[in-house]
Parts: C-alpha cells; structure tokens; sequence
C-alpha cells in the first residue's frame, strides 16, 4: 500500500490485534475469570473467583460450591470487582473443574492465581 522509505507499512493500519483473542463464541467480548488464592494467616487462607457473568445467579453458585467442598463461603460485593465469590480454603483445582463440568463458563477462560 504506502510506502516509507522503500518500505511497506501497509500492516500498521489502527486494528486491534487482539480483538480475535476477546471474541466469545457469539461474537460476545469475553473476560477472564479470575481464580486467586489470598494468604489469610499463618495457615488459613481464602479462594476468590471474580469475573462470573453477571446473569448467573452467584448465590446458587456459591451454595453448591459449599456443599461440594464443605467449607463456609459468601458472595461479597467489591468496588472494582463486582461481586465476588469467596470460599474458605485452597479449592483451586476442584473449583475449575466444578465450573468446567457445570457449564458455567468454558475452560479457556479461567485463569488460576496462586502459589
């Protein structure tokens, strides 16, 4: 196309490059779910998950993690957030596959932090 210098710089035009990487399976911008562990004390610790959609019913969510992983949990509202899932102990593992195996969100976008 143009050329500078001998140049093409036909592949600068302003496109976001990563607009692909974003795209849902609908056409949909698609953020990450966030999985962290945060280090509570010397030996407890709390498991967020942030970044559910927010026509999920996070309350229903959060019950059947309790029950699947018998530990205590609330559904806390942050600023920069939204609300937030919150579960007593490390249940990275076993909380990607409860969401995995419930289709309430796909595997590629969970992203898990910790340790």
């Amino acid at each position: 196309m143009t050329e500078a210098n001998g140049f093409d710089i036909s592949n600068l035009d302003k496109k976001d490059a990563f607009a692909d990487a974003y795209q849902g399976a609908g056409g949909q911008q698609v953020e990450k779910v966030h999985i962290r562990l945060q280090q509570r004390n010397r030996r407890k610790c709390i498991l967020t998950v942030t970044g559910l959609a927010d026509d999920l019913d996070l309350k229903k969510i959060c019950k059947a993690l309790k029950k699947n992983f018998k530990c205590n949990g609330a559904v806390v509202k942050d600023d920069d957030w939204g609300e937030v899932i919150q579960l007593q102990g490390d249940h990275r593992q076993g909380v990607v596959q409860f969401l995995v195996e419930n289709e309430i969100c796909p595997r590629e976008i969970l992203v898990v932090h910790g340790h």
